[in-house]
């Protein structure tokens, strides 16, 4: 693929604290502990190896071994399982929800930033090893979030009622759902291949958290990739002491509601992505995953009529820990308690969430990870790149808003002047005058002349919008086919990564889609790339 770039602050969909994030401001650096430059990594490598407990290791080996009994595994992820157990291996994790086919088209940038990254560290320190993590979000419950994808512009669906943990989900339905995506696959090899990938996966596994390992380790498995499911006993075991400060201190509740001022007081337009509860973790059972609550001493699980006393719920947290789900706000810290872990990588959206909880782990005494933006990317087509250059446009011209890229354009190509700032300038200064020779005489005519200003402005806006108008009519061929070819890139007027599924893009380019991605994908690029094949 060929591979070009725009800053991410230029394309209009990255958040202002994200792009101060990328840009290091100063005041944001209290948030979070090194930035992800290849040079930082020997100072957090060497921080989490005296902080990660040795023990945690054969314990996360064996559950690892445990997670994937019966699964075909590769060499690389089998030589990784076994590198885990050394004191000089680390992990760079991302992780995802159980979206139906992987969802998004984003899921394999995230991966493939999470492989690539390991690459080049094991490049710059090749005395330690580098294990990539995919962590399932199987206790997660938003089945809404999760039951579909989008192939050739048609939402594919799974109907089925659900509660509780996703990765629980029988599979039952999906035969249905294979129906839908063969007949839109069509019937070429690549297709082929697709139709036999989520069959394997979905109707031939029990849950929906054994199809997405399959899925996953298909897709990603010779690289080396190791999947990790959070919703394991022996792991939830080495979890139990933060989840106790947790539940009967509240101890991530004060932090992150501090973070959070201190954000906002930092800049008012960063948005609050997540809000901490008292008590940050669900009580999960099979098809039950509810919120618990203290009131008065006791405490509940909503929604049912589960009530325990403080000295109960400790006692259920060490005989059971499996039944304590952690939120969005406790499932950082459980991922970094377990795992050697020196980055985490992902959207924006994570990335600004994981900014409130720094001083949440400096209380709980665990090492906070190295945030790194996924890749983004923009994939066109020979034939697309074509269009673009024949329009005389620039891709970064698409990235812009629909109405304000064809205003621009129109004015760019149009054979009259459009733009009428010389004459808003013109009469600003005749204002002027106007102005002062109110001042010299009655400054009650002041208001009179502010209004006169005002309205005239006004009007030339309203001959400039009419005169725009009109060219966009006689130029109406040009703005059909520069519409069509944003639409095309921009499917919902929303970046193509949020909402193709990655099977559109095996169709053209089958097993050779993941390498090509790999190769040209990199993780310390720090901008959106072009990719054009």
């Amino acid at each position: 693929m060929e591979v070009d770039c725009i800053p991410f602050k230029e394309t209009g969909y990255f958040s202002k604290l994200i792009c101060d994030y990328l840009d290091q401001r100063k005041d944001l650096q209290p948030f979070y502990k090194r930035f992800p430059l290849p040079e930082n990594f020997a100072e957090q490598i060497k921080e989490k190896e005296a902080n990660y407990a040795f023990a945690h290791r054969a314990t996360l080996v064996q559950s690892l071994h445990k997670q994937y009994k019966g699964i075909t595994i590769s060499e690389h992820t089998e030589a990784n399982l076994t590198a885990l157990n050394a004191k000089n291996t680390f992990t760079v994790v991302t992780g995802h929800q159980l979206n139906l086919f992987t969802g998004p088209l984003y899921f394999l940038y995230k991966i493939v930033s999470t492989i690539n990254l390991t690459k080049e560290l094991g490049r710059l320190y090749p005395d330690h090893q580098f294990v990539p993590v995919y962590w399932m979000a199987t206790e997660d419950h938003d089945f809404d979030e999760i039951n579909y994808f989008n192939l050739n512009g048609k939402k594919v669906q799974w109907n089925r009622s659900a509660s509780g943990a996703v990765g629980m989900l029988d599979t039952k339905g999906l035969d249905v759902v294979f129906e839908t995506v063969s007949a839109e696959l069509g019937k070429t090899g690549n297709a082929e291949s697709l139709k036999a990938l989520f069959k394997q996966a979905y109707l031939e596994h029990s849950n929906l958290t054994e199809a997405t390992r399959y899925l996953v380790n298909e897709l990603f498995g010779e690289h080396g990739l190791v999947i990790v499911d959070g919703d394991d006993i022996a792991l939830k075991r080495l979890l139990v002491p933060y989840a106790e400060k947790d539940i009967f201190e509240q101890i991530p509740f004060q932090k992150v509601t501090e973070s959070i001022g201190a954000l906002e007081q930092v800049s008012p337009d960063y948005k609050v992505q997540v809000n901490p509860r008292e008590i940050n973790y669900f009580y999960l059972k099979e098809g039950l995953r509810e919120r618990i609550v203290e009131e008065g001493g006791t405490y509940q699980v909503l929604n049912t009529d589960l009530k325990f006393s403080e000295q109960e719920l400790r006692e259920e947290l060490y005989a059971h820990p499996e039944r304590f789900s952690p939120n969005v706000i406790a499932r950082p810290l459980y991922q970094e308690v377990i795992l050697p872990n020196l980055t985490y990588i992902g959207g924006g959206g994570e990335l600004a969430y994981w900014l409130e909880l720094k001083s949440y782990f400096n209380a709980m005494d665990i090492t906070f990870p190295m945030l790194l933006l996924r890749n983004s990317a923009l994939v066109i087509t020979e034939k697309q790149a074509e269009k673009i250059e024949r329009l005389n446009l620039k891709v970064a011209h698409l990235f812009l808003k629909q109405n304000t890229f064809i205003n621009k354009k129109i004015r760019e190509i149009s054979n009259i002047d459009i733009d009428f700032s010389p004459q808003k300038k013109y009469l600003e200064e005749q204002f002027k005058h106007l102005y002062e020779l109110a001042a010299e005489t009655d400054k009650s005519f002041l208001g009179a002349v502010k209004a006169q200003e005002v309205k005239q402005k006004k009007g030339l806006d309203a001959l400039e919008k009419r005169l725009l108008k009109a060219q966009k009519r006689k130029l109406k061929d040009q703005v059909i086919r520069m519409t069509d070819i944003q639409n095309e890139l921009f499917p919902n007027k929303s970046l193509q990564e949020r909402q193709l599924n990655f099977s559109e893009l095996y169709l053209e380019l089958g097993k050779g889609l993941i390498p090509s991605l790999l190769d040209s994908l990199d993780p310390f690029s720090g901008a959106f790339s072009i990719l054009k094949y």
